[in-house]
């Protein structure tokens, strides 16, 4: 008796999950390239920052530690 109970639940699930992915708006191609471009950008000068901050608070501590 479980079984079917758990059979009729993941087929909704899955029903369901179909039915959310419809309403999903995908951007197109331009919007898409754009988006990316501004995560790569964004990512790689956040670790710049933290680059650049860990080696002057590195030099600060080694400067302490003398």
């Amino acid at each position: 008796m479980g079984e079917k109970t758990a059979k009729t639940q993941k087929k909704s699930w899955f029903k369901g999950l179909k039915a959310e992915f419809k309403k999903v708006v995908w951007p197109d191609k331009k919007t898409l390239a754009k988006q990316t471009t501004a995560v790569v950008s964004v990512s790689v000068l956040l670790g710049v920052l933290i680059s650049i901050i860990d080696a002057i608070l590195k030099y600060g501590i080694d400067l302490l530690v003398r």
